[in-house]
């Protein structure tokens, strides 16, 4: 594993998921929603968060006043050998983890709604900024971060997998949606549900996912008479934190056994998992791998990767790489892979790079080979020297048998040789009949035969070698990028306009407020009389610049009836009350 990140070009086919912050974007809501999240949660997790969470918000750019600006926090992160980009609602899991193995935080633009403010199952600012952020300052921790990005990055994903993540998406986004219906709620809610129930293969990336979802978003650490917050679903949900310590939560010390948990993105855990330290984190973390394809190869990890049905890379022990979607592999009597077959595009690669002529466009409509010895040699073709290659009759326009110690008879006319670093990685064929026995596998009428050569499998992992390459010739990822969004409607315009006039009056109190803050409240009580948020800042004005204010006891009998209407807006009041 890299001891520091490679940041300093992120791959081409990871930049249109970047987006640019508008900061324009964000109401006098925003900016009142996030104060209030930051204000409440520094006053929380200063007791009971892990103790970098605080200096981390001050050393990754993070202040309370005003939602934080990515490029900011991009050059305070760079301090720490990591990078922050700006990208707009969920990406894709893989997109997700190429950021994370290259050392760079993908942070949501989007901020929350005020009807949302303790928990969103969005991404949004609060939970990448405010939740991520600020641990990633714990070297321990980071590097935590980093090795799990780029382990993952090698994960197997499931066809299954990618439509749960949809799943997962859509219910999010319909929740955050203040237009959404009950009814649509429900649909994509069972939609999930159904997803989720018809996914019976737990793959590499969901155990991943799982280990994940208990360690950096919901993780605890130190020790179980005195747990400390440090996940970033957590540090980022003012409602579940303030409730998670408690002993109706459980605490399960951590094992690999969490990847065996399952776990609800849209509700609040019913148990959590609790590490030592950090150093325990990447420990679990290696343990998984030693369990993952990429690592044992074989059989094995060609049976995860044909039950994916997703793309993955076979490598051989000649160096080659072989991406694209593994439909078959036939093995013989001791269990030695002996053919391989892959359906639609298929690349072949070398040292993560793609062989020029090689690519997913040329093996459009698949690609299959025999692997293992030769009769005549007892060795791969990958390891025939020069003078075995012309005992065999390997020379340019030469007709050529080549019989496999698998029973595989390869016979065509030889063209060419790709070789590097003195190893034959492909010998290709023209008029080539490709038959085991009486079985055609493949005919020359379908082209020039292009044979991955080596003995046996010594990895398999997720994605395509040359991801770039890949996605190029096969249309990229499969979700296109969002626009950032603003919470500005029509609706709430003349409300953002007394959030803006109290947070310039804030901001500026030199001078006597005491009439233009009554006017506000006023027009609160006329107009707004739901409004929680507001009347907070106006008694913490009230109380800031002991003013006595004529309409204090109205607000905060106001805010009481608020507070009858709803658990988790009552206990957002009574917490902002107690800053007072």
């Amino acid at each position: 594993m890299r001891t520091r990140p490679i940041t300093e070009k992120i791959p081409d086919y990871l930049l249109p998921f970047i987006a640019k912050q508008d900061a324009s974007l964000y109401t006098p809501i925003d900016q009142a929603s996030w104060r209030f999240i930051l204000r409440i949660a520094k006053a929380y997790f200063s007791k009971h968060a892990h103790q970098k969470y605080l200096d981390g918000l001050r050393e990754t750019g993070i202040s309370a006043e005003r939602i934080p600006l990515i490029e900011e926090m991009d050059q305070c992160l760079r301090r720490f050998g990591w990078r922050a980009v700006a990208v707009s609602g969920f990406i894709p899991p893989a997109v997700f983890l190429e950021f994370q193995s290259l050392g760079i935080l993908p942070i949501a633009c989007e901020m929350r709604t005020l009807e949302h403010l303790a928990y969103t199952p969005a991404p949004d600012i609060v939970h990448e900024a405010a939740g991520h952020a600020p641990i990633v300052a714990d070297p321990e921790y980071a590097q935590y971060l980093l090795n799990y990005g780029e382990i993952s990055r090698k994960a197997i994903f499931s066809n299954k997998d990618i439509l749960v993540y949809e799943a997962v998406r859509s219910l999010s986004d319909i929740k955050e949606n203040p237009k959404s219906t009950q009814e649509q709620i429900q649909t994509c809610q069972t939609r999930l549900n159904d997803t989720i129930a018809s996914n019976t293969y737990v793959s590499e990336a969901t155990c991943l996912a799982r280990m994940a979802w208990w360690t950096v978003e919901y993780g605890l650490v130190g020790n179980s008479s005195a747990p400390k917050i440090y996940g970033a679903g957590l540090l980022s949900s003012v409602g579940e934190s303030y409730h998670c310590l408690s002993p109706e939560i459980k605490k399960i010390q951590l094992t690999l056994d969490c990847i065996n948990t399952s776990y609800d993105i849209t509700r609040p855990q019913p148990q959590l998992f609790l590490t030592p330290d950090f150093s325990t984190l990447t420990r679990v973390l290696e343990e998984f791998s030693l369990t993952m394809a990429y690592r044992r190869g074989g059989i094995d990890g060609l049976a995860k990767a044909k039950m994916s049905e997703t793309t993955t890379t076979t490598v051989l022990d000649s160096g080659i790489q072989i991406s694209g979607v593994l439909t078959d592999f036939s093995t013989d009597e001791k269990g030695n892979p002996y053919y391989l077959r892959f359906q639609g595009p298929t690349q072949l690669a070398w040292n993560d790079r793609e062989i020029q002529n090689q690519g997913a466009n040329y093996h459009r409509d698949g690609f299959s080979t025999p692997i293992g010895c030769l009769v005549k040699t007892g060795k791969s073709p990958a390891h025939l020297t020069a003078s075995e290659m012309k005992t065999l009759g390997l020379t340019s326009g030469a007709k050529v048998i080549l019989e496999f110690q698998s029973g595989i008879e390869v016979q065509g006319v030889f063209s060419a040789m790709t070789e590097k670093n003195g190893k034959v990685l492909i010998l290709s064929f023209e008029q080539c009949t490709v038959k085991k026995g009486n079985q055609i596998l493949f005919s020359p009428e379908w082209g020039s035969f292009d044979m991955a050569c080596g003995e046996m499998v010594t990895s398999v992992f997720g994605g395509a070698a040359d991801r770039g390459q890949y996605l190029a010739a096969t249309g990229g990822y499969r979700q296109s990028p969002q626009n950032p969004k603003t919470n500005l409607t029509g609706a709430n315009q003349e409300l953002n306009r007394l959030y803006a006039q109290v947070r310039q009056l804030r901001e500026n109190d030199n001078r006597d407020v005491t009439e233009e803050l009554t006017k506000i409240h006023d027009e609160l009580e006329k107009n707004h009389k739901k409004d929680w948020l507001l009347r907070i800042e106006l008694l913490e004005l009230n109380s800031k610049l002991k003013l006595n204010a004529s309409w204090e006891m109205l607000a905060k009998t106001r805010l009481e009836e608020i507070s009858k209407t709803a658990k988790d807006k009552a206990e957002l009041i009574a917490r902002g009350l107690e800053l007072l």
